[in-house]
């Protein structure tokens, strides 16, 4: 480094926890005081950080030439995966570099295509995105969420899609939530919270989520309260309307734990709901219904998943699909039988069930990887499905029922010779004897001589099942010479709830044992060595990624830990974090405190440790995972680091946690992180 790093003034602020022995300890924050965001001290430490980091970046060959060519990769169209209401389709489209995608609508499902709504008309800078658009039963209105600056606040406006316009209220404050249209057009479902109070909007905690009803072309002030349970702040819901018309189903969650409660009631009904599950026992997730009988994905009594059918009217239950060796994941009703997304190994199946649950057939997928979103309805034979691979990127695929061949709707023209390269799986032991599984992409004939510059990536946790995917950054990786590897670890879901349990609470470690494993594979199989491993984890990855370096510094040439769960003491304290707890614990758990501060990659940064070298990412906007973690975060690290390696921080402003940031920011983006990442382990800057 020739720049010095900013200054980073160290208070004197120290937080008192108590373990299980009923021991108080004192900890230390010293940069306590970077949890302000909007003060001028933060905002100038962000300024001159930024500065930093961009002067080096700036020096770095790779770095101009990974824009030019990630721009160029990025300029394919990208067709979403239609889906139907009224008889009209809809997708969402970017012919290449459009910063947002476009909702569009045809009559068919091969077009020809019309604008709906463009989301790059909405800001300036690209920054104000879709997070969800619902269109009415009968095609002519959609609902659509828009998201600033990357925040997870949602302000849902209608559209009239004939015409193009928007009717003149918007409904303000939801977070975590769709909507969901009544049949006959009137209005939608959505979940709000209490507006937040001034300077709190992406910090103060979200509790206290109500279920409303909008009344379409009304203020958002004569809204209809559906449910709200001030007496349990943490619960959640989420409102879903059948098919038929004839229920509203609410499920009701709390925080990230996939265990739920189900409530039912008829729609148009204003008795009290008929409590189908009252207790947070198992995930209950409804499929679709055939009058009063309900189909139901659960896990009850079933790591790996298992569909029920639950009658509403007499509360008798029989069991559909079995749980099976692989992990059921996701499953849809489609006229006289169901389709079922299973997880075998980490990589997708699909397959038709009648409507008793016996399989029918399984429908082929174009090779090893991912279906990312499946469209069906249970009186409609026609059925849409994306699906990718690492080195594929996603299409829509039609299927016709019962005919069980999938047709490509389109194939995108990439500027990408995807048949030198390879993807092979392979297994590992962890700690414990686990066998866990990891992908590796590479060029074909790779020569295991340790020598190659390697990206090894994961997440394990909150039951996310990480599987193929195609991603247009790690493309100039490859052709440059790089592996990417991404390792299955325990906390996601990729085996059943039983795997992602092992990867949670005091079981934590666990993850980060898989994944240490993973390195060590890389480097005893011959694919790289220390100085030439990364490692990258985005939010309870950027968590992985901290606990690994902390933990096994020499293990790693370079690190990208991005928006980043880094203090485990105060995670809670912001926004959604509490909700994180049936995953993480919480540090006024004394049971739990030692468990938390053994790991929290914050607290566990030594004074005299030589750290790989370390890019870390956020955004000003985060209000998932607060800034504030990466700020603390790498303060303490540019403190004791004792090697020459930088420690680095990229803070975007005006961006978030990831979702909706447009194409323009993400692209910049990587072309820094790979640009880091080549110039860190390629042989020259490995030694």
């Amino acid at each position: 480094m020739t720049s010095p790093y900013p200054e980073s003034p160290r208070g004197d602020h120290v937080d008192v926890y108590t373990d299980e022995h009923g021991q108080t300890v004192p900890v230390p924050d010293p940069y306590r005081w970077l949890e302000e965001p909007d003060s001028a001290r933060t905002q100038a430490w962000v300024a001159a950080q930024n500065a930093v980091t961009d002067a080096y970046l700036d020096t770095l060959p790779a770095r101009g030439a990974y824009r030019e060519r990630l721009t160029a990769l990025w300029n394919y169209p990208r067709e979403g995966v239609p889906w139907t209401r009224g008889g009209r389709y809809f997708r969402f489209y970017n012919p290449g570099l459009l910063n947002q995608p476009v909702l569009e609508v045809a009559a068919s499902p091969r077009g020809p295509w019309r604008p709906v709504l463009d989301p790059n008309t909405l800001s300036a800078d690209g920054t104000a995105s879709l997070i969800g658009a619902s269109v009415s039963w009968d095609g002519g209105r959609v609902a659509y969420g828009v998201q600033q600056g990357g925040s997870d606040w949602i302000t849902w406006h209608v559209r009239d899609v004939a015409s193009g316009q928007d009717e003149p209220h918007a409904v303000e404050w939801s977070k975590f939530s769709g909507a969901a249209w009544t049949p006959d057009g009137a209005g939608f479902f959505y979940g709000a919270y209490d507006a937040p109070q001034e300077g709190a909007a992406l910090t103060g905690a979200n509790r206290g989520q109500r279920l409303m009803f909008h009344r379409a072309g009304t203020p958002q002030a004569q809204d209809t309260l559906v449910i709200a349970r001030p007496d349990e702040p943490d619960w959640g819901f989420q409102g879903s309307v059948t098919e038929d018309g004839a229920y509203l189903v609410v499920h009701v969650w709390k925080g990230t734990d996939p265990k739920n409660l189900l409530w039912v009631r008829s729609l148009d009904s204003q008795n009290p709901f008929t409590e189908l599950v009252t207790e947070f026992r198992a995930s209950y997730q409804l499929i679709g219904n055939d009058g009063p009988l309900l189909y139901i994905r659960t896990d009850e009594d079933a790591p790996r998943g298992r569909v029920l059918a639950w009658n509403v009217l007499t509360g008798e239950r029989r069991e559909v699909i079995p749980e099976g060796p692989d992990a059921l994941e996701v499953a849809a009703l489609v006229p006289d039988g169901l389709l079922a997304v299973t997880l075998h190994d980490a990589s997708h199946r699909l397959t038709l069930h009648d409507r008793a649950g016996a399989v029918v057939r399984e429908v082929p997928l174009p090779g090893l990887g991912s279906v990312t979103e499946l469209n069906a309805r249970q009186d409609d034979p026609e059925v849409f499905f994306g699906f990718m691979s690492f080195l594929t990127p996603g299409t829509a695929q039609r299927l016709l029922l019962p005919d069980t061949t999938p047709q490509a709707l389109s194939t995108p023209a990439l500027d990408f010779d995807a048949s030198a390269y390879e993807v092979t799986q392979e297994f590992t032991t962890s700690r414990d004897g686990t066998r866990i599984p990891m992908f590796i992409v590479a060029r074909r004939g790779l020569e295991r001589d340790g020598t190659s510059p390697t990206l090894l990536y994961g997440y394990g946790g909150f039951t996310v099942s990480l599987t193929p995917t195609f991603g247009v950054g790690r493309l100039a990786w490859l052709e440059r010479g790089g592996v990417y590897a991404l390792a299955t670890l325990r906390g996601g879901g990729e085996y059943g709830e039983e795997w992602h349990q092992a990867g949670t609470l005091k079981r934590k470690q666990n993850v980060f044992d898989d994944f240490l494993a993973c390195a060590e594979h890389l480097i005893q199989s011959g694919v790289t060595s220390s100085a030439h491993l990364g490692i990258q984890g985005g939010s309870n990855g950027g968590l992985l990624v901290g606990a690994a370096m902390t933990q096994r510094p020499e293990l790693f040439g370079a690190v990208i830990a991005q928006v980043g769960v880094m203090d485990m003491l105060r995670y809670q304290h912001f926004t959604i974090g509490w909700a994180w707890a049936s995953d993480y614990g919480r540090s006024d758990d004394p049971d739990l405190f030692r468990t938390l501060f053994g790991y929290s990659p914050l607290h566990n940064l030594r004074d005299g440790t030589a750290y790989p070298a370390t890019l870390i990412t956020t955004g000003d906007h985060d209000d998932r995972v607060v800034p504030a973690h990466s700020y603390k975060f790498a303060a303490q690290l540019q403190h004791v680091q004792a090697g020459d390696a930088p420690t680095l921080i990229r803070i975007e402003t005006r961006g978030g946690h990831g979702a909706g940031k447009p194409t323009s920011l993400v692209i910049a983006e990587a072309a820094d992180i790979w640009a880091f990442l080549e110039a860190r382990l390629t042989t020259a800057a490995g030694g």
